[in-house]
């Protein structure tokens, strides 16, 4: 299979490339650093990235950045971040890749617990994740060609122990049980499902 992986440069996304590289044709993409440089919050970006890779039979996206800080400090400005970054620049992958995706393909995008389960600082990213979820349900039953779509929405990950103070209480998700999140994302039968490692 040909994947490209959104976010390659970041933690997840570095996992996931070393993981599914050596079975499958990874195209990495980030906005440096990778084998093809996408700003996500510019549709003109993602479709400029698409036209570059040409066809492929599944997408992955670890990326969604997100304002993350006190209540107090959140404005129309701050909270454009996730609007702009993980909830619009995701769903800007799908309708643009849409046109670029072989039969049967796959996209799967990042949410996150903070979707249902709300921690301090993270009311952006709540926001978001909730966006792409219902996105993901709504575009698997318009989505043509045999073309599925999933999200997967892990709790903080092992490896950023820098936002264990944020998640009291939640016991990390290992790099082995997202990567497997992805595995049954990508590769299952599955559609319109939030996938929780």
């Amino acid at each position: 299979m040909k994947i490209i992986i959104v976010g390659a440069s970041g933690t997840m996304g570095r996992h996931l490339t070393t993981a599914f590289e050596k079975e499958h044709e990874v195209i990495t993409a980030a906005s440096k650093g990778c084998d093809v440089q996408v700003d996500i919050t510019s549709a003109e970006s993602i479709e400029n990235m698409y036209k570059q890779v040409g066809a492929f039979d599944a997408l992955i996206s670890t990326a969604g950045p997100t304002f993350v800080g006190p209540w107090k400090k959140l404005t129309d400005k701050e909270f454009r971040q996730g609007v702009e970054g993980k909830m619009m620049g995701q769903i800007n992958l799908v309708l643009i890749g849409q046109h670029y995706i072989n039969p049967k393909g796959s996209f799967t995008l990042i949410t996150g617990a903070l979707s249902h389960d709300p921690q301090k600082n993270f009311a952006n990213a709540s926001a978001a994740n909730g966006a792409v979820e219902g996105f993901v349900r709504a575009a698997a039953i318009e989505l043509e060609h045999g073309i599925r779509i999933n999200a997967v929405s892990p709790t903080v990950i092992e490896n950023s122990p820098q936002y264990f103070p944020f998640f009291p209480g939640d016991i990390p998700v290992t790099m082995q049980q997202l990567e497997y999140g992805f595995r049954k994302a990508v590769f299952g039968a599955n559609t319109g499902q939030v996938i929780k490692p």
